[in-house]
């Protein structure tokens, strides 16, 4: 009785081992200075053996998403995407923005920490948003170009007063024809804007017709999305911007079909 006892013991010791180390691979990292953000880190599975080539992806949520919840912070995007079951083979970070517009200055604010705290490959650092993410990633690589490697902005739009930062990396901007929460116009803009400057040689951008504003969400949840940003690297300073791998209508309406958890319902602003 004592050694089945014991043995019972030794079992529930194993799994609270077991479920530890996966939770050790999201941690919680409070604002690097005062007023900044929140963040969560994912760090993938073998990072410890592949620190030094391993890429670095910035996500930024949208307005719904916003508060003091970081939970709310996990609801979509590629942290929900990897707790599906996507293998990602990058470390993650996922801010918190409380209010208002993403700022550029807090959003380097945690890379130039990233650099200090993690080993991770500097010519592959990577920005990806959605709706009010997506002005983030486009005024964040805008403002630092010399820092990203490539972006992708999901309906979004920007707030710069001068585009010609984003015309110096590969940059992917797509929106939904039928977006009622933010109007296709809002990346038009950009679109015209730079290629009125003529910033436009590594610009790629799709208007999906007849998406809605939560159907471009289907993007995390594909493998083909982040494969398109690791086709680029900084240390490529005249990178072309990569038209040979092609998302078609038939991929984003499958995404969620791998996976034990269905998004069609998601909300997001």
């Amino acid at each position: 009785m004592i050694k089945r006892n014991l043995l019972i013991i030794i079992l529930c010791w194993m799994c609270q081992t077991l479920v530890s180390a996966q939770d050790d691979f999201l941690t919680e990292r409070r604002a690097v200075k005062a007023d900044g953000y929140p963040f969560w880190v994912y760090t993938p599975k073998d990072y410890a053996a592949y620190k030094e080539i391993t890429p670095l992806i910035i996500f930024l949520h949208g307005a719904s998403l916003r508060g003091t919840d970081m939970d709310k912070v996990l609801k979509y995007g590629p942290l929900d995407a990897v707790k599906m079951g996507l293998e990602i083979p990058a470390l993650i970070v996922a801010p918190q923005n409380p209010k208002g517009h993403w700022d550029v200055q807090k959003l380097n604010d945690i890379l130039e920490w990233m650099k200090k705290h993690y080993v991770f490959n500097p010519w592959r650092v990577y920005v990806i948003g959605m709706s009010l993410g997506g002005y983030g990633t486009l005024d964040f690589a805008g403002a630092y170009p010399d820092k990203i490697a490539a972006a992708i902005a999901l309906c979004g739009g920007s707030t710069l007063r001068n585009y010609r930062g984003l015309g110096e990396l590969p940059l992917w901007i797509i929106h939904g024809t039928a977006d009622k929460s933010v109007k296709v116009e809002e990346s038009k803009k950009v679109v015209d804007a730079m290629q009125s400057l003529h910033a436009d040689g590594r610009l790629r951008y799709e208007w999906i017709k007849g998406a809605s504003h939560g159907a471009l969400a289907r993007y995390f949840y594909l493998a083909d999305t982040y494969d398109w940003l690791f086709m680029h690297t900084l240390n490529e300073p005249f990178r072309p911007v990569d038209t040979s791998i092609q998302i078609t209508a038939d991929e984003r309406t499958n995404a969620y079909r791998s996976f034990t958890r269905r998004k069609e319902e998601l909300k997001i602003e």
